[in-house]
């Protein structure tokens, strides 16, 4: 179940489910210590003798405020004659979650209506050893283990602090939990519970007929109990509603920092391109880490999330904020990356928030022998990225201190990973994390990579550094053309495989292949390109109304549909826009790139109301498919967009319906494709 709306400031995420449960409470890292695993907290009300928690006899509609991380939630439930606005945030500052509620009484008399909000915490994302206890000093329900400490609070109309509330066990001799309490609309006030517990607190709104009130209720994380006394006491000075409206500001100001000409582009678009730049901001953690997902629902399936910093994805998205400007964001990642590298230069599957060496499933003995469980495309990438952010900030002084201990040690370590005999990548994992060999997707990555580091050197004056670099890059695009393409299938080939019979093509159609022309490894315009771009639009194509782009024939993950003619695979956000900024390259002219516009107007449709992208779509029923939100399909989001705003004013330029030129090219790209012109920098072709 995708979570539609999480609010977050780098170091405190909550995330809801679509019933409007928080269902997920990271602290003090994203995606690390989820202090409701496994568990839901509930919202209910009761009224006149009925009650009824947050869930399927509601109808709630949970979306943002417009260009913010503060949400807008309606919920109403027409037999029980009660209205719900409601507004979440997390304090871009302080560790403090808040909601804002405005109850309505839809009834024509006066009433008594109870909320009722449950906490059923797992500290440590544990069940054992926590306590729940009600604080008279804070007047607040405070849950805490070692030095992991959550404070809960409200304010009504009359009074601040909880009058209402029970502590108790759950999940033992029979025990559901407090929440159960709740139902008779009394709770039975136990001041205290250890072990595996939970909690529960009331509030009571006298209304008149059709009247309204307007509660208040935060929680506030902290690491021992005077960090979550100070944050309450803050609350109460400077009032939640101040708080939630300089976070409101906050945001506002973030997603706006930078000037984009949106003239003629669909407001839709601009939309869902400024959400996911918030909602990608929600998934990267105060140290630099990006997560991939947070969306724990997905540990029932694997026993495992998504809670972690893939390389790979992190750069991909890094490479996106840098693009849209948001270059401090950049900056910790690289920092996280140069935190975590191997003593030899690479990177190995993925790490936790802490920069701690996560779970994997790559194994490091093979047919007994050795292997290394690696994905190269995962270190090629963080140096590609990296110049990526060097070329658009010169933060010279930054690069400095990661140049030789970061750059030069990877670069050296991906110009040492090479057969020697073909001039390719020896063997690694692919993108998709599923099968050994040579993947023309990491081959492009790393001639990416190669590149970058050699303009790196180049600028620090190592000369003999750029020369090698450059040798092996170009050797290894030689290779790449003649090794990987099958004139049989006229097209490129997904991977090279090692077999007893001797070396074998995977001539699978996979869009993959798009790193081809996204990493610029190949001119867009090379015949070979075209006809492989060609290959996975004809192939890959999910011919149903839902529509969209398969990874590749014959994807089984997540399949949910038999294998049938027009459904080559489960239709993802990612490879779409691949399709997209693909075509963004290919433009020649405003009417050619016009039409790559239909890609993302094509996620716009399919994304959820609050604009939340997920992996993938039932091809049948467009329903969205594993976890929710994805980073990297919001960050394909930002960087289609930003390479379609500037290929537009790259061709306005040289049609001459724009009057200024400037031109700044110092150390322009080779291997990074025309989609990649920045505004005030040529390319090596208009150099020469």
């Amino acid at each position: 179940m995708p979570r539609d709306i999480p609010v977050g400031n780098g170091k405190l995420l909550v995330t809801f489910d679509r019933y409007y449960r928080i269902r997920d409470l990271y602290f003090p890292h994203v995606g690390q210590e989820n202090h409701t695993q496994d568990a839901v907290c509930r919202f209910g009300v009761w009224v006149e003798g009925r009650f009824s928690w947050m869930g399927p006899d509601w109808d709630i509609r949970l979306d943002y405020e417009p260009e913010t991380l503060v949400t807008h939630v309606q919920c109403s439930h027409p037999a029980l004659e009660v209205q719900l606005e409601c507004t979440d945030g997390v304090d871009f500052y302080e560790n403090i979650y808040l909601r804002r509620v405005v109850v309505s009484n839809l009834a024509p008399r006066a009433r008594e209506v109870r909320l009722f909000f449950s906490h059923d915490f797992n500290l440590y994302a544990t069940k054992v050893g926590d306590t729940a206890f009600y604080d008279p000093g804070t007047r607040s329900l405070i849950h805490y283990k070692s030095n992991r400490y959550l404070l809960v609070n409200c304010c009504d109309p009359n009074r601040c602090g909880v009058e209402q509330y029970t502590c108790g066990s759950k999940e033992v001799r029979g025990l559901e939990g407090t929440w159960r309490d709740a139902e008779d609309g009394e709770l039975a006030g136990h001041p205290i519970a250890q072990g595996t517990v939970d909690s529960t607190l009331g509030m009571r709104l006298p209304l008149d007929a059709h009247s309204q009130a307007v509660i208040y209720y935060w929680i506030c994380a902290g690491r021992v109990y005077h960090d979550v006394r100070r944050l309450n006491e803050l609350v109460l000075d400077k009032t939640p509603e101040v708080l939630i409206a300089r976070t409101r500001n906050y945001w506002h100001l973030w997603v706006n920092k930078e000037e984009f000409n949106f003239e003629g582009v669909p407001e839709d678009v601009v939309w869902l391109f400024k959400r996911s730049q918030l909602i990608l901001r929600t998934q990267i953690d105060h140290e630099g880490a990006i997560l991939a997902a947070n969306d724990s629902d997905i540990i029932h399936l694997s026993r495992d999330t998504y809670s972690y910093c893939w390389p790979r994805d992190g750069a991909l998205a890094a490479y996106a904020l840098i693009k849209a400007g948001h270059s401090g964001i950049a900056r910790h990642f690289f920092d996280f990356c140069a935190r975590v590298v191997h003593h030899d230069g690479y990177y190995l599957h993925k790490y936790n928030p802490d920069g701690s060496l996560a779970s994997s499933w790559h194994p490091w003995m093979h047919e007994g022998r050795p292997r290394l469980p690696i994905q190269e495309d995962e270190t090629a990438l963080v140096v590609w990225a990296f110049w990526r952010h060097f070329q658009k900030f010169r933060d010279i002084e930054f690069v400095a201190g990661h140049y030789r201990p970061m750059i030069v040690k990877s670069a050296e370590w991906l110009a040492q990973y090479v057969d020697p005999k073909t001039g390719l990548p020896l063997p690694s994992y692919d993108l998709w994390e599923e099968r050994w060999g040579v993947h023309t997707w990491t081959v492009a990555s790393v001639i990416a990579g190669l590149a970058a580091a050699a303009r790196f050197a180049n600028a620090f004056g190592e000369a003999h550094l750029y020369s090698r670099y450059t040798r092996i890059a170009e050797r290894m695009r030689d290779a790449l053309v003649q090794r990987l393409w099958s004139p049989s299938d006229g097209r490129f080939a997904r991977c090279l495989l090692a077999t007893p019979a001797g070396d074998q093509l995977d001539t699978t159609v996979d869009a993959s292949l798009c790193g081809l022309v996204l990493f610029g490894a190949l001119e867009p315009s090379d015949p070979k390109v075209r006809a492989t771009l060609g290959a996975i639009r004809d192939h890959l194509a999910v011919r149903t109304r839902v529509g969209g782009i398969a990874r590749y024939t014959g994807d089984t993950w997540h399949r949910s549909v038999p294998d049938q003619a027009g459904v080559p695979g489960n239709p993802w956000f990612i490879t779409s826009l691949w399709m997209m900024r693909c075509e963004v390259v290919q433009a020649e002219s405003l009417k050619e790139l016009e039409r790559s516009l239909e890609w993302i107007r094509w996620v716009v449709k399919w994304a959820l109301p609050s604009g939340i992208l997920g992996e993938q779509l039932h091809p049948e029923t467009g329903e969205m498919l594993g976890v929710g939100p994805l980073s990297w399909s919001h960050a394909e989001v930002v960087a289609a967009m930003t390479e379609y705003l500037e290929k537009r004013s790259h061709l306005m330029e040289r049609s001459g319906k724009l009057q200024h030129i400037h031109l700044r090219g110092r150390y322009a790209d080779r291997y990074v494709a025309p989609h990649c012109w920045e505004a005030g920098e040529e390319t090596d072709q208009e150099r020469l």
